[in-house]
């Protein structure tokens, strides 16, 4: 059993970056892939990112692949997705998920294990 908490939202202006964090506890977090989800208000959950437990393989969602960059520290328990060029369509809540085993259908919410409480971006215009 693990436990995540996001961290780094906040409020931009379109153009602008932020890094999002997601930190790790209650487990060995280098054993388990790592997605990042948004939703915002009255939408679904649409995948944006993922990370194999290794980093070796990253995955992106086409709305955000050239902007957004994910990436962890294994040895800080931390997944990081790096938001480049924010659009204000970015603004969502970001959440974080973890999947512990099993093959790795990455952009499917309902393969992960464990998610976080989600963290508030909103881009300006």
């Amino acid at each position: 059993q693990v436990q995540l908490v996001e961290s780094g939202g906040g409020l931009v202006q379109a153009g602008g970056s932020l890094r999002l964090s997601c930190a790790a506890s209650g487990g060995t977090f280098s054993v388990y892939n790592v997605g990042w989800f948004r939703q915002a208000p009255g939408k679904e959950r649409e995948f944006v990112a993922a990370i194999t437990w290794s980093g070796g393989r990253t995955y992106y969602a086409d709305s955000v692949k050239g902007r957004f960059t994910i990436s962890r520290d294994n040895a800080k328990n931390t997944v990081y997705l790096q938001l480049n060029s924010l659009k204000p369509e970015d603004t969502a809540v970001y959440y974080c998920a973890a999947q512990g085993g099993g093959l790795y259908y990455y952009s499917n919410p309902d393969k992960y294990d464990y998610w976080g409480q989600g963290t508030q971006v909103t881009v300006s215009s």
